[in-house]
């Protein structure tokens, strides 16, 4: 590991040179508005382009619309450690879709920086980190099937992989489970998800799927009293709360 680099001795040619490029969609400062780390100031990194599409998607520039621009691993690298920061968040999309990913998360810790990735935990990578946070989706979060039928099926296929959600909780020195439920017929299969990963209640966050304080507001009315009675954690999407349902946040 090469030694951490203070911000006033930072250049971006310090960073080891490599050739890979990163499609990100933003990139930002901001505070970590959901699960374990809520309320951290974090620089965040959205990448492009996601094998899902939740019918809610609230970045469907990264998802249902994929844009962005290539940037390279030394310039992502060089933005993050110029924030000052110590935590970064590498979000989507789907962040693990890119095989540039995890030499991206070898070079942020190589400076000694916090990484969460979050992820829908769909696919199986080796990446460092710190934090891994994964957020499965329900049945209920499939694009309707007459809209979109070939998105429909492929979201129906690829959700879920049990399996591939248990490696990288085994390989991850932390992890979090973080769920969006939008109506109360989520709670079985929320249930069902949790035992399957044999996960402890203190790390399974759940929030309520919406993109105003009103709606989250109606929400929080049965939604926590449903987290206590199971000891799961509850917590509003909480950078709606902070700035609204806009991008850069």
């Amino acid at each position: 590991m090469i030694t951490p680099l203070r911000k006033s001795e930072f250049s971006h040619a310090s960073v080891p040179t490599t050739r890979g490029t990163l499609r990100v969609a933003e990139s930002f400062t901001s505070r970590q508005g959901e699960g374990k780390l809520t309320g951290v100031e974090s620089f965040f990194v959205r990448t492009s382009g996601c094998n899902l599409r939740c019918w809610f998607c609230d970045t469907p520039y990264a998802s249902w619309d994929p844009r962005g621009t290539a940037r390279s691993l030394e310039s992502i690298v060089g933005d993050a450690v110029d924030s000052g920061l110590q935590h970064v968040v590498l979000t989507g999309g789907e962040p693990m879709l890119p095989k540039e990913s995890p030499e991206l998360c070898r070079m942020l810790r190589d400076q000694d920086l916090h990484v969460t990735i979050e992820t829908a935990g769909t696919i199986d990578r080796e990446m460092e980190c710190d934090l891994m946070s994964i957020s499965p989706k329900f049945e209920s979060s499939t694009p309707d099937a007459h809209d979109h039928p070939r998105w429909s099926l492929l979201h129906q296929q690829r959700r879920l992989p049990i399996e591939t959600m248990r490696r990288l909780i085994e390989r991850a020195p932390q992890y979090q489970l973080k769920f969006v439920v939008d109506t109360p017929a989520d709670y079985p299969e929320l249930l069902e998800i949790a035992r399957q990963l044999e996960a402890d209640p203190a790390d399974v966050w759940v929030m309520p799927q919406g993109s105003t304080n009103e709606a989250m507001d109606r929400a929080q009315t049965w939604l926590r009293p449903w987290c206590e009675s199971h000891s799961f954690q509850y917590c509003d999407r909480m950078q709606i709360r902070w700035y609204g349902n806009r991008r850069g946040t």
